[in-house]
C-alpha cells in the first residue's frame, strides 16, 4: 500500500546527463499506476460541506469484473477512510481475518485508532462507475480520501488483471450539495435509481413494480440503501444527516417511491446530477 508523503523537489537534483532518464522513468511509473497527476487534487471545499463525487471507467469500461472486485470496493471505502495510511493493509488483513476477510469489515485492535478523513453518507457501485455523497469533516479530507481510494483501486485492478494505464476516465467529478432538496433527491438517485438500472427485468419493469424492485435493491450489497431501511448497519456509512430528515425507514421508502414515480423527477435530476 502507498503511503502519503511530500516530495521535496529541491532535494531531487538529477544531473543534466540523466535528467531525461529520470523524467521518462517517472512518467512510466505514473502510467502504470493509472494516475493522471502526481500530486493530490486541491479542492475548494470547506469543512461541513456535503459533496457528490462521481467517476467512471476510461471509455466507460468496467471498473469491476467480478464479485470479489465489488467487495474490494467496499473494503477500500472502509479501510482507506483513515488519516493514517496502514502499510500493506489488505495483505495484513487477509492473514488476520482469514475467511472473514471476504465478507466482514473489521478494524484490527492492533491498528491505530481509526480517524476518518470524511463521512460517507451514501454510495452506489455500478459496473463502470460509482457515486458517493461525502461530508468534509477536516481540511482536505475529501481530496485525501479520493486520492487514496482512486490510487488503491487502480493498483488493485491493474495488478489483478495485469493491466496498465488508466482505469478511470480522469479525475473524479465533484459538486457541492447546497440544498436539503438536492441531498434527498440525490440520495434516491444514487441508492434507488442506480440499482434499479441493474434490476434483472429492466428499469421500466422496476418502476412499474416499485415494491418488488425496491426489495431487490435493498438486497444489492454494493450500495447503501440497506443502511437507510433498517436492514444493515455498515461501518462504512454515517447516516446522521439523512436519518434526521426521515424519521423512519418507511418514510424514506415512500419518499423514494414518490421520486421514482414522479413525472418531474428526471427534470429535477438534470439540474442536480453530475453529467455522466
Amino acid at each position: 500500500m502507498f503511503k502519503r508523503g511530500n516530495l521535496d523537489i529541491k532535494k531531487v537534483k538529477p544531473s543534466q546527463k540523466n535528467a531525461e532518464v529520470f523524467l521518462v522513468g517517472a512518467v512510466i511509473k505514473l502510467l502504470r499506476l493509472g494516475l493522471n497527476k502526481a500530486v493530490m487534487r486541491k479542492e475548494t471545499f470547506t469543512v461541513g460541506d456535503y459533496i457528490h463525487v462521481y467517476n467512471r471507467g476510461n471509455r466507460k469500461q468496467p471498473i469491476v469484473r467480478q464479485a470479489s472486485d465489488r467487495w474490494h470496493f467496499l473494503q477500500a471505502l472502509y479501510y482507506f477512510n483513515n488519516e493514517i495510511s496502514i502499510a500493506n493493509p489488505f495483505n495484513g488483513l487477509r492473514n488476520k481475518l482469514d475467511a472473514r476477510f471476504n465478507h466482514e469489515l473489521i478494524w484490527p485492535r492492533e491498528w491505530p485508532l481509526k480517524k476518518p478523513l470524511v463521512k460517507i453518507i451514501a454510495f452506489s457501485l455500478m459496473e463502470n462507475h460509482f457515486h458517493l455523497i461525502l461530508n468534509e469533516i477536516r481540511e482536505d479530507g475529501i481530496a485525501l480520501f479520493m486520492q487514496k481510494l482512486g490510487t488503491g483501486i487502480v493498483k488493485y485492478f491493474n495488478a489483478k488483471y495485469r493491466e496498465a494505464g488508466r482505469l478511470f476516465q480522469g479525475s473524479y467529478k465533484a459538486r457541492v450539495v447546497d440544498r436539503d432538496e438536492y441531498l434527498t433527491y440525490l440520495s434516491v438517485y444514487i441508492q434507488v435509481k442506480n440499482p434499479f438500472e441493474l434490476y434483472p427485468k429492466g428499469i421500466e419493469y422496476a418502476v412499474r413494480n416499485f415494491d418488488q424492485a425496491f426489495e431487490w435493491a435493498v438486497k444489492y450489497p454494493y450500495c447503501s440503501l440497506a443502511d437507510y431501511v433498517g436492514r444493515r448497519n455498515s461501518p462504512i456509512i454515517s447516516r446522521d444527516i439523512l436519518a434526521e430528515m426521515f424519521e423512519a425507514p418507511e418514510k424514506y421508502k415512500e419518499f423514494a417511491r414518490d421520486c421514482i414515480l414522479s413525472m418531474n423527477f428526471k427534470e429535477r435530476l438534470e439540474s442536480l446530477v453530475i453529467d455522466e
